[in-house]
């Protein structure tokens, strides 16, 4: 079920890490309850928006914990150096957050594949903070053979310098941005339905990708710099985890294209430290595709963590 967009967002706020401007959103819930850590996807136009389905759902639904929602550096309304970005960027950047704004523990709740951005994040906490993330919830993580093997670092190295960094690169973001592109793309790859590839999908990416500063975020991720074996990392996160896949969650790695859901959350549940999995209807952005069934489920979760 994927309703029209009626609520107005808040204004976002602002804070530093390191020299860079970073903003985020922030929607109000009740003071006992554990807030929830949003971690967007990265991919052409994303940015925080991608949640706003997900958000207006919450607070439609009477659902009481606070929501923090950031732009990922070189996102949204986020500083866009013009740099390679890792896992480890991002994670400290959401780290700073932690510490500076929200100051409590909190739910990491995250899209897709940026789920190693989550896996540094714990691994960036001080010791005396260890507790600070109190639960996790995974939104359609990649294919569990994904996040077991590594990219040969060599082969990303030179996508970035002989590609993505190079002229071509440039290029290659116009191409694509196009909104034909992605329409295409959002169809082939992420959503179930190819209805539910709409105006407000297509106008939301389209309004993300006008700063071509945005590609670096995209190409670091297309690079590959995030594939790493997190094997031994996933099995000793002692953390709850809700793991949620669609009925028909699909992989672009040819590595996870085997694995169907149901194989998918065997997998979670055995390997990973703490955590349980669900199927929702829907493909590989729930939150925005199924935002009623993925905010129930969420808040179900969170009410007995």
């Amino acid at each position: 079920m994927t309703p029209t967009l009626t609520f107005t967002p808040p204004q976002a706020d602002f804070y530093t890490w390191q020299r860079y401007r970073c903003a985020y959103e922030f929607y109000p819930g009740e003071a006992s309850q554990t807030p929830l850590l949003l971690i967007h996807p990265i991919g052409v136009g994303l940015s925080r928006e991608f949640w706003h389905r997900f958000c207006e759902q919450w607070q439609g639904q009477g659902a009481r914990n606070p929501i923090y929602s950031p732009d990922l550096l070189g996102c949204g309304e986020s500083t866009m150096p013009q740099v390679a970005y890792y896992p480890e960027d991002w994670a400290a950047q959401l780290l700073v957050l932690i510490q500076t704004v929200i100051q409590q523990p909190v739910i990491l709740v995250v899209q897709g594949a940026l789920l190693p951005v989550a896996i540094r994040l714990m691994q960036q906490l001080p010791a005396q903070q260890s507790d600070w993330v109190k639960g996790i919830i995974l939104s359609g993580p990649p294919a569990w053979r994904v996040m077991t093997e590594a990219a040969p670092l060599n082969r990303q190295r030179a996508l970035w310098n002989l590609f993505f960094a190079a002229p071509v690169g440039q290029l290659f973001w116009q191409y694509a941005r196009r909104r034909k592109f992605v329409e295409s793309f959002s169809i082939r790859q992420l959503f179930a339905d190819s209805a539910a590839v709409d105006a407000q999908w297509l106008n939301m990416l389209e309004r993300g990708a006008v700063r071509s500063e945005s590609r670096y975020a995209v190409f670091s991720f297309l690079a590959g710099f995030w594939r790493q074996n997190y094997g031994a990392d996933m099995a000793g996160i002692a953390q709850p985890t809700l793991v949620i896949f669609g009925d028909r969650a699909s992989s672009i790695s040819r590595s996870g294209l085997t694995e169907a859901p149901p194989d998918r959350c065997r997998a979670y549940s055995q390997g990973w430290g703490n955590a349980t999995c669900e199927i929702l209807p829907g493909r590989n952005v729930l939150p925005y595709e199924s935002p009623v069934e993925f905010v129930q489920a969420v808040s179900q979760w969170c009410a007995r963590l």
